[in-house]
């Protein structure tokens, strides 16, 4: 237990120094070298966990994953602007008016701005900051287009809005991102264990982009990881978490597949698809009333832009190394198809985010997003699952984001990806030696 509390106060403080010290918004790639070294005594102190008593390892796991979320508090969000749209977008819904209606640079909206999210003067020389048509700038990313998140984000958006003092910028979207995973946290120690919660709890991608970055994936993980661990045993509900998770953003689709594991009967993937239905038309719905535009907003101008009808800008990487890249999109939908199909007829029904975990997983190799955050929901199923050879793709999801290795990262964990799955099976198929049996504690069982 000594040596995980060293290196948990070692990764605390190589955190704080990443976050206070290293990376920025105008020059991301600054973050990497201390990044690095984070996951590096992040892998270590997970694994020293082994041989801590599990009473013992559960209250570790919880203030550790304190500490470690906590460093996220200790400065302005440092890579990702997303949390001034949020804030804008939680303003807007005070004011009584759809955030889909209206972008940021509207005029109609000028009485709402204030010096915070929309400066003047030299400041706006920053190269993370949008200028406005009519003169000065903005925090606020793609300030001509209107949001894109979707409704249950906007929801909590107001939320922290409504319970925010005046004047208190980016703090309490950080404090909600915490407070989020610190539920994550409490409710994988009840169902994966405490060695399984930290793999979530001590990860740096939770304090970096969860809390610092404050991004609204906190809240779909959160949906997501309570929606696929009770829906083995209670479909209509587990249905209806994963439906709100898609609702808060739309990645947690991707567990569906595991969430119909096995599912022979009709009656019994509706009894899960019809739930998540209707949850995300009831959470659309007051939006579609109050709006007068699209309620999807820049989703269609966003796919485009990132390249996901294309394949630019580093979409579909790995498949576009060994193919054309007319071929990468095609090939991507056939793959999946083929593992969603796998997952719902061979998956384990009573372990569903072991399927959600492949799909989620195969998408991300498959797409190679550069955005780092996305990758939260990976962590939390590898969590769930106990497979830490994926974390190696929410590694290479940091990478792609800060510096331009993503392709080799992604390459990479795709590597050990592979090799670790052909080992686990492998190893499923050796018979067991008795005399080198061990004990659920770990100790050997001998044999007179």
């Amino acid at each position: 237990m000594r040596l995980t509390i060293v290196l948990l106060s070692g990764l605390v403080t190589a955190l704080a120094v990443a976050i206070t010290r290293a990376g920025q918004l105008a020059d991301p790639a600054g973050l990497i070298g201390w990044y690095a070294l984070c996951w590096v005594l992040f892998a270590a102190a997970a694994w020293s966990l082994r041989r801590v008593p599990a009473r013992r390892a559960a209250a570790l796991v919880l203030v550790g994953g304190l500490a470690v979320g906590a460093t996220g508090l200790l400065d302005v969000p440092r890579t990702s602007t997303d949390s001034y749209r949020y804030a804008w977008d939680g303003r807007v819904q005070a004011a009584g008016i759809s955030p889909y209606d209206h972008p940021p640079a509207d005029r109609a909206l000028a009485v709402l701005r204030d010096e915070w999210l929309f400066p003047d003067g030299p400041i706006c020389s920053q190269t993370y900051l949008s200028w406005l048509p009519e003169g000065g700038c903005t925090r606020i990313n793609r300030p001509r287009v209107p949001t894109i998140y979707p409704p249950v984000s906007e929801a909590y958006f107001l939320a922290v809005h409504a319970l925010s003092p005046g004047g208190a910028r980016h703090k309490p979207l950080q404090v909600g991102g915490l407070l989020l995973a610190l539920a994550t946290t409490l409710l994988l120690v009840r169902v994966a264990g405490a060695r399984g919660a930290s793999l979530w709890a001590w990860c740096p991608a939770v304090p970096v982009e969860a809390v610092n970055n404050a991004h609204a994936d906190m809240l779909a993980v959160l949906l997501a990881v309570a929606g696929i661990a009770v829906v083995a045993r209670h479909r209509t509900a587990g249905g209806a978490l994963l439906g709100a998770a898609v609702a808060a953003k739309f990645l947690p689709a991707l567990l569906l597949p595991g969430a119909l594991s096995r599912v022979r009967r009709p009656r019994d993937a509706l009894a899960v698809l019809v739930p998540a239905g209707l949850v995300v038309a009831v959470a659309y719905l007051p939006y579609l009333l109050a709006s007068q535009a699209s309620v999807f907003g820049y989703l269609t101008g966003y796919t485009a832009e990132e390249g996901y009808q294309s394949g630019a800008d580093g979409r579909y990487a790995l498949v576009r190394w060994l193919l054309p890249d007319a071929w990468a999109l095609p090939v991507v939908v056939v793959v999946m198809g083929c593992v969603v199909t796998y997952t719902i007829i061979k998956g384990d029904p009573e372990r569903p985010w072991s399927g959600a975990l492949t799909v989620t997983g195969t998408a991300f190799l498959l797409l190679t997003p550069g955005y780092s955050w996305y990758a939260l929901l990976l962590v939390a199923l590898v969590a769930l699952d106990g497979r830490w050879e994926w974390l190696g793709v929410a590694a290479a999801g940091a990478v792609a984001y800060v510096t331009g290795a993503g392709t080799v990262a992604y390459a990479l964990a795709a590597v050990v990806v592979v090799v670790c799955g052909l080992r686990a099976r492998h190893d499923l198929h050796t018979p067991v030696d008795p005399r080198r049996a061990e004990r659920p504690d770990g100790a050997r069982i001998r044999h007179e």
